[in-house]
């Protein structure tokens, strides 16, 4: 898909953005204290709740390099864009950026919505084909992704854009820079990971 970019002159109604209609979902303490492995497997909280980078943790898992297609870059300007709340964290005028991330050989993975400050993003993202961790790492930066929120929900343009049916799980972190907030990211994973990480739940119990 193209990248498209809002107009300046209607930030009051920037394009939609794939947000979970939750069907649970948990908080800091929930991700302090882990999820029932009956509720969310190990290995699938690991990619979840875990601090390391997602990217790299499917390339490993598929054995291909992680690519992404970018399917929006739109200034918001200060609209809180239906984010969570912790966009609030992030200096504006801000910049959404939108992307798929999969394999070489296409199968869609995960898909993720990022908010920055306008003015810095080109700082961080000197090349916007690359996904996020492959670009600060290249920058030697520094940074500490801190997960804040936790979902599991429901979304027919994801249904659509990963080719499978949900329900999906999801998740919010700020990733930290030199004590700084440098850019909230909203992450949903799909169900086709379970080929390398196993069944979601443990049982086939929800809770």
């Amino acid at each position: 898909m193209s990248i498209t970019f809002t107009s300046i002159n209607n930030l009051k109604q920037p394009a939609a953005w794939h947000r979970l209609t939750p069907i649970w979902q948990g908080g800091e303490e929930v991700i302090q204290k882990s999820l029932p492995h009956t509720q969310l497997a190990p290995a699938w909280q690991l990619m979840l709740l875990g601090d390391g980078s997602p990217t790299r943790h499917l390339e490993l898992l598929t054995g291909e390099s992680v690519e992404v297609d970018v399917i929006d870059m739109s200034l918001i300007g200060m609209d809180l864009d239906a984010a969570p709340d912790l966009i609030q964290a992030v200096p504006g005028p801000r910049l959404r950026r939108q992307v798929w991330l999969r394999t070489a050989s296409g199968q869609r993975l995960a898909y993720a919505t990022s908010w920055w400050e306008a003015s810095h993003v080109d700082e961080y993202l000197q090349n916007r084909s690359l996904p996020i961790w492959a670009s600060l790492a290249r920058l030697r930066t520094e940074l500490y992704r801190d997960v804040r929120g936790i979902y599991y929900g429901d979304s027919s343009a994801l249904e659509s854009g990963f080719g499978v049916t949900g329900p999906f799980w999801g998740r919010h972190y700020l990733f930290w820079h030199h004590g700084q907030p440098l850019t909230l990211i909203y992450e949903v994973f799909s169900p086709y990971l379970t080929k390398y990480l196993g069944a979601m739940q443990l049982n086939s119990q929800n809770q």
